[in-house]
């Protein structure tokens, strides 16, 4: 019977019932997993209270919560007690979620492109209906550490559920920041990962979608992301105290961090930021600048912003994302002859120079004109000296 229903679990003829929630709560670690009942799930609060202790911001407890959310969904769906989960459990979870829908993907509208397609005008992919193979290679990394964290105290299995890869260890011991990762074989159940260039928004294309950009708030945004490189969490949280207009720069907090770092921007941005802090009038210190239009004033969010790029895309046919915006960034700054590429790394800070080498590359749009020359330009000829029979050549040669 047991068997059955891991089959009916990968095979995608059953599904997971989508019962507890992860809930805010007031104390640390700040998140919660819950039960069916309400209840808090007993041994994920310690694992989650660890991960705040050891240094870890709350966003990744709140991510890890929703991992182990799906891993005791499936526990509860098999019948089987946490701490007598094996590999078949994971294996169960990891061919669930490969047949899945994710709820967070599905398409309300009729006319919404199918999932998976391609766009024609900015060649990027829509994202497909179920789970990406990167979210179940975390799900199963934060499961595995779940169990390493309880088997540290003597608790749960004596073997975790979730294979682990020998050769991904030595690979990773004692390297260095900058030095390259080693090939090494993955792990049982994990999945591979496409390695897709970073799209960015080509010349060709920008001015349509700046000009999609209805008010000044929004132009300032798109023009202080695309000449900074900032996260979009970043740039929201950017105070009147952190810009230095003299210096033509602001101040961040680092996503992961709390860091401020320097970063540059255009006069053209600051201009129009200028423009619009003139209309709605500087907000308080410790506020963020970038504030609502409608309703009660309050920081714009990072899913406003979302929507703000949503509704872009809905009037030009394109389906940008807002983190475009910062490849946008990273792409005319690492193709720029008077940049170096150790150069944009410190304005991008990225840990490895070669996540920023990413960004050094061509795309068949920017190559129009190029391409063009190269298809209409005359065929070559060959031809013989004068005294040399074409005959005899093609005779020796062959032809």
């Amino acid at each position: 019977m047991q068997q059955d229903l891991h089959r009916q679990l990968i095979e995608g003829l059953a599904d997971v019932p989508r019962i507890g929630s992860v809930t805010k709560i007031e104390s640390i670690p700040g998140y919660a997993v819950l039960d069916a009942d309400g209840n808090v799930v007993a041994p994920v609060a310690p694992y989650l209270l660890g991960l705040v202790l050891d240094d870890n911001r709350p966003l990744t407890a709140k991510s890890y919560a929703y991992d182990l959310l799906r891993w005791f969904r499936v526990l509860l769906h098999l019948d089987i007690d946490w701490d007598r989960a094996t590999e078949a459990e994971a294996t169960a979870m990891v061919g669930w979620l490969r047949v899945a829908p994710n709820p967070q993907r599905r398409r309300r509208s009729p006319h919404s492109p199918p999932a998976g397609s391609v766009n024609p005008r900015t060649g990027k992919r829509y994202l497909k209906a179920g789970y990406a193979p990167s979210t179940i290679n975390h799900c199963l990394t934060v499961v595995s550490s779940f169990y390493v964290y309880h088997r540290h105290y003597s608790r749960g299995p004596l073997v975790n559920p979730v294979p682990e890869s020998a050769a991904m260890r030595r690979a990773m011991a004692n390297k260095a920041p900058d030095s390259p990762i080693s090939p090494f074989r993955r792990a049982r159940l994990r999945q591979k990962v496409p390695k897709n260039a970073p799209r960015s928004i080509p010349d060709s294309l920008w001015d349509e979608f700046f000009e999609a950009m209805t008010c000044e708030r929004d132009q300032a945004a798109v023009l202080l992301y695309v000449s900074s490189g900032a996260r979009a969490s970043e740039l929201l949280g950017v105070r009147p105290c952190d810009v230095d207009w003299a210096k033509q720069l602001f101040w961040v907090v680092t996503k992961g961090t709390d860091d401020l770092e320097q970063v540059p921007a255009s006069p053209q941005a600051l201009i129009v930021l200028a423009a619009y802090l003139d209309t709605i009038g500087l907000p308080p210190a410790d506020q963020p600048i970038m504030r609502t239009r409608r309703g009660p004033d309050r920081p714009l969010t990072y899913w406003a912003m979302r929507r703000v790029i949503q509704r872009a895309n809905g009037k030009l046919g394109t389906n940008w994302s807002l983190h475009d915006l910062r490849h946008t960034a990273a792409e005319r700054m690492a193709n720029d002859p008077n940049l170096t590429l150790a150069q944009v790394r410190a304005i991008l800070r990225h840990t490895d120079l070669a996540t920023t080498g990413r960004y050094l590359n061509e795309r068949v749009e920017d190559l129009f004109d190029a391409l063009q020359a190269h298809y209409n330009r005359p065929r070559v000829r060959r031809t013989f000296a004068p005294g040399y029979d074409p005959e005899d050549m093609k005779a020796v040669f062959g032809g």
